[in-house]
């Protein structure tokens, strides 16, 4: 008899994934030595990590149950910290596109994880998109001749919008500095 659960192979079939896509090399000599430095076993060191998680994801739940979202994020959206970069592609709505297109298009052209495809804001000329950093140069170069619907995406990167504030000037729009700006009360009475 099996003690297995939905929960089990839910996990088990993640794990399974994780091994089979993913180059773990590294990781595996850091928990190597961090078990030798803990004094303990690989399998007790994995049960007390996925603990940690387990305890993590509780402590998550609860923190979500007791709060309201101040912002709604994408279900896609990426669970890893990855630095995101913001993107101009010369198509928008005008052009009858949309979100779906442009991502199967990146994915197919450049590779990037579905799930690091964020923030797609189509505008009727333009689409401003968000895709991980540190783009390799020729994809980035690729992905500017690359089409959708025989039109160019034509990528740039778009720079961060700079944070200084502007001076006091934008208060003196509609003021009065002299008396000439003013009517003549003379004239008019006139």
């Amino acid at each position: 008899m099996s003690l297995i659960t939905n929960k089990d192979v839910k996990l088990i079939t993640q794990l399974q994934g994780v091994l089979n896509t993913q180059n773990l090399e590294q990781l595996s000599e850091y928990i190597s030595n961090l078990t030798a430095e803990l004094g303990t076993d690989s399998t007790t060191f994995a049960a007390a990590l996925l603990h940690l998680l387990q305890e993590t994801k509780k402590s998550n739940q609860n923190s979500t149950k007791n709060k309201t979202p101040k912002t709604q994020t994408s279900p896609n959206a990426s669970p890893l910290l990855i630095k995101m970069v913001r993107y101009r592609l010369n198509i928008g709505s005008d052009h009858s596109i949309n979100a779906e297109q442009i991502k199967e298009t990146l994915i197919e052209e450049s590779g990037v994880d579905k799930k690091n495809i964020t923030n797609i804001n189509i505008q009727r000329t333009y689409t401003l998109i968000e895709l991980p950093d540190e783009m390799p140069t020729d994809i980035f170069q690729h992905l500017k001749s690359v089409e959708i619907n025989q039109l160019k995406l034509d990528i740039k990167r778009v720079k961060p919008r700079n944070n200084k504030k502007r001076g006091n000037n934008h208060f003196r729009r509609n003021r009065r500095t002299d008396n000439t700006s003013e009517p003549n009360k003379s004239t008019l009475q006139q």
